[in-house]
């Protein structure tokens, strides 16, 4: 792509440099070559990036006095540039052609399967699922009977997913990740101890533009569904349980753990080994930090806080107000020392 076709689609300026100059991809300082982009978010990298071999530079206007140090390149403005960059990078990024089918795969009877679609090596897709156009089933994967899986998804080798699973367009599963497994749900006879699983045939829908990093685990409903929603983003190693919401764009990082019924509202920021209960609400926006805890059926919300407040501890409460409570055990653990 040329900067200019970048530039109509993206959005910016082109401040410096001729529109049909050829970008191939993007690199980091150290590595970029002459037909690459870089990005400068301080001063000083844009003053470096203007110096670099890149053909192009993408940096908020005004972050230089002056572009003459290098007029070879081509200088975009942009009110974010670090984004900016990210989503030309998605632009730039080169498709695998399409596969086709590995000889060493079983494919079921009344496989639907769009256009250029790739299933890799001994890869196992079930009867009367759905692949969509451009999506990658990778080597070793298995497919439940009727999963539907919509287009320009990538499935990485080992994923698992079972039936009752919907998946969209644009989906990233990454290796030994585990779709629409049963829940952890058991009734327990009161008389004898033993326990009876509570009945796990429900769903699981994973929307559109949704990632989910390696080793993850994300159950079914137990009577209706478990719901994924637009754009959301795991890290590995997450488990969530049957029966609940996780939000549009939320975040949730490494060994994080929501147990059933639980919701996380939109745009909320689930740090690493955060652990939920069940039916518990996280509203939209609510920051939680790394190892932070919230009890059965509680609610954490934003109200009366200022945006971007972190929660923390366990039960997880504003961060400020933790360290006025440890502050506050500090002074007391000092005096009752200096009493003896």
């Amino acid at each position: 792509m040329t900067i200019g076709e970048l530039v109509e689609q993206l959005g910016g300026k082109l401040a410096q440099g001729r529109p049909e100059s050829e970008i191939t991809g993007v690199n980091g300082s150290e590595r970029v070559t002459a037909t690459e982009l870089l990005f400068a978010e301080d001063a000083a990298a844009a003053a470096a990036a203007l110096k670099s071999p890149a053909a192009a530079v993408v940096l908020k206007a005004g972050l230089a006095a002056s572009y003459a140090s290098n007029p070879s390149i081509a200088v975009v403005e942009a009110d974010e540039p670090k984004l900016w960059f990210a989503r030309a990078a998605k632009l730039l990024a080169k498709s695998p052609p399409g596969g086709g089918v590995h000889p060493s795969a079983v494919v079921g009877a009344e496989v639907k399967l769009g256009a250029e679609v790739t299933i890799g090596a001994c890869a196992v897709i079930g009867d009367h699922a759905q692949i969509g156009a451009g999506t990658r089933i990778e080597a070793g994967a298995v497919i439940g009977e009727g999963v539907r899986i919509g287009e320009h998804c990538c499935i990485y080798p080992r994923v698992v997913i079972y039936p009752g699973t919907n998946i969209g367009n644009r989906v990233m599963v990454h290796a030994g990740v585990v779709l629409g497994a049963d829940g952890f749900g058991y009734v327990r006879d009161a008389k004898s101890g033993a326990y009876t699983q509570f009945p796990q045939q429900g769903t699981l829908v994973i929307e559109d533009d949704v990632e989910i990093g390696a080793n993850c685990t994300i159950d079914r409903g137990a009577l209706g569904e478990t719901r994924v929603r637009h754009g959301a983003k795991f890290d590995n190693l997450v488990h969530v349980g049957h029966n609940c919401d996780i939000g549009e764009d939320a975040i949730l990082v490494a060994l994080t753990g929501i147990s059933g019924s639980s919701t996380i509202g939109k745009g909320a920021v689930l740090a690493g080994q955060v652990g939920i209960g069940d039916h518990v609400h996280v509203g939209p926006g609510v920051i939680l930090g790394g190892q932070a805890g919230v009890f059965s059926g509680k609610t954490v919300t934003n109200e009366g806080l200022k945006p971007g407040t972190v929660h923390w501890g366990t039960p997880a409460r504003p961060l400020q107000q933790v360290l006025r409570e440890q502050a506050t055990l500090a002074r007391l653990a000092k005096r009752q020392k200096n009493s003896h």
